[in-house]
């Protein structure tokens, strides 16, 4: 009777210490679309998607700390959630769940072999109202499953227990100093990078791999074909997926917005960039991590980033006749919008957003965030901390202050291609890192400085 006893009290010990701990949820659901409609990603694709190499897919990770705190990150192959969208989603959620916008990221992979969504890129493409509605279908159906998977990530809330490490692996080039076409004659690579692998690893009560979510700071753009696939970020957690059966492989895209997979065109090099990211996640999980204590803090803000001046009628009607068929496209809303009196947009509501996952910093950014934004955080903030891009909207490019003097398509011309009325202001790279450091004090982001 004596032993019976000892054996209730050691049981109710432990499930005190897994009560006080993590709490780990996830979900899943496919988002290929059900019907042929366009790809985001590339100006010079001429029709709709044909078929698909593997599924699309949205995956979530729900984690509650000791306290009852919650923190839910949604990983989807999009290219990115257009700002309508994601404000949708999100006071969705709040209303259903009690999630604030702190408390929930959305990042895309920006694969560039997914569907165009609503409100989006519309100048790229030569969209038709069949192709509109098919678009504004998918969107709606999008919506609704991303508040599903949410939803069934929290119910899947078990005792867990966290750990993260950085890995590296070097597939991913700066595209603005090194050219695809001469690449084989280079004998060294020029600009900077950051090939950083940040990994979570998330243990079921058991001990048993419960999920793994990894990120890279690399354009997904191995593949310029017409059909559904994840691109290279796709088969790296079909291969992590494959090798842990039972656990789920989320990926988080970084600051990819300056870099590219080298080489790249083909499917088997798709393959191999894949293979080579989940070998070094594996690496990380294979090797000694952070245990990290169950404690959320989050810091969520959006602040108005100005544009410049927009052009002048008289050089959008030059860039109407002459401009390549995107830029004509876009050229001739602007004009016909000043016809109609509607207001030029002067400034845009970005969203940043930091998590401290016990010791764990996420610094998250909207857009398609340019390298040395991460790499002036972690001098900031230490090399282990964890940067998205693509978290929560994605309206364009964010240049660093270099690259914004250097123009070129990240500095300049792809702002069109998102449908902006122009340029950033010279300001805006200062602005980003002001606010992004007042919220990682916020959240309790020791600095190095």
């Amino acid at each position: 009777m004596k032993r019976i006893r000892w054996v209730i009290v050691l049981l109710l010990a432990v499930q005190t210490v897994w009560a006080q701990g993590w709490k780990a949820g996830v979900a899943r659901t496919v988002i290929t679309p059900n019907e042929p409609q366009w790809m985001a990603g590339y100006a010079a694709r001429t029709r709709p998607a044909e078929g698909k190499l593997h599924d699309l897919w949205a995956k979530a990770l729900a984690l509650e700390d000791e306290k009852g705190n919650r923190v839910v990150l949604v990983t989807t192959d999009l290219l990115g959630f257009p700002k309508k969208l994601s404000d949708q989603i999100r006071e969705r959620l709040n209303r259903q769940f009690g999630l604030s916008k702190a408390q929930i990221l959305l990042n895309s992979s920006h694969t560039h072999s997914g569907p165009v969504l609503a409100h989006a890129l519309y100048d790229i493409y030569p969209l038709d109202a069949s192709e509109l509605a098919k678009i504004n279908r998918y969107t709606r159906q999008l919506e609704d499953l991303m508040v599903m998977l949410v939803g069934q990530a929290l119910k899947d809330l078990e005792p867990a227990e966290l750990f993260a490490q950085n890995g590296v692996t070097r597939f991913q080039v700066n595209r603005r100093n090194n050219k695809e076409g001469s690449l084989r004659e280079q004998t060294e690579l020029k600009g900077p990078n950051d090939h950083a692998v940040p990994v979570i690893k998330v243990l079921d009560k058991a001990g048993k791999l419960k999920a793994i979510a990894f990120g890279y700071a690399c354009h997904p753009t191995v593949l310029d074909q017409y059909q559904w696939s994840g691109d290279y970020v796709g088969f790296a957690q079909l291969e992590l997926e494959k090798a842990h059966p039972g656990a789920m492989a989320l990926f988080f895209q970084g600051a990819a917005g300056d870099q590219n997979p080298m080489p790249r065109r083909t499917v088997p090099l798709a393959r191999q960039h894949g293979r080579e990211l989940a070998v070094a996640v594996d690496r990380v999980l294979e090797e000694p991590m952070r245990k990290l204590t169950a404690q959320v803090r989050t810091a969520y803000s959006e602040i108005d980033l100005p544009l410049a001046a927009p052009p002048s009628e008289a050089e959008l009607t030059k860039t109407s006749q002459e401009g390549e068929s995107y830029m004509k496209r876009w050229a001739t809303r602007m004009l016909a919008e000043r016809k109609q009196g509607k207001p030029v947009l002067t400034h845009y509501p970005y969203p940043l957003q930091v998590w401290q996952l016990g010791d764990q910093p996420l610094l998250a950014f909207g857009g398609e965030l340019v390298i040395e934004y991460a790499i002036a955080c972690k001098k900031r903030f230490g090399p282990d901390l964890f940067v998205l891009g693509y978290s929560n909207d994605v309206m364009g490019y964010i240049p660093s202050a270099t690259v914004l003097k250097e123009g070129g398509y990240e500095g300049a011309s792809s702002q069109m291609v998102y449908g902006l009325p122009g340029l950033w202001d010279s300001t805006v790279p200062v602005l980003i890192n002001q606010e992004i450091n007042r919220l990682a004090e916020q959240a309790g982001v020791p600095s190095l400085k």
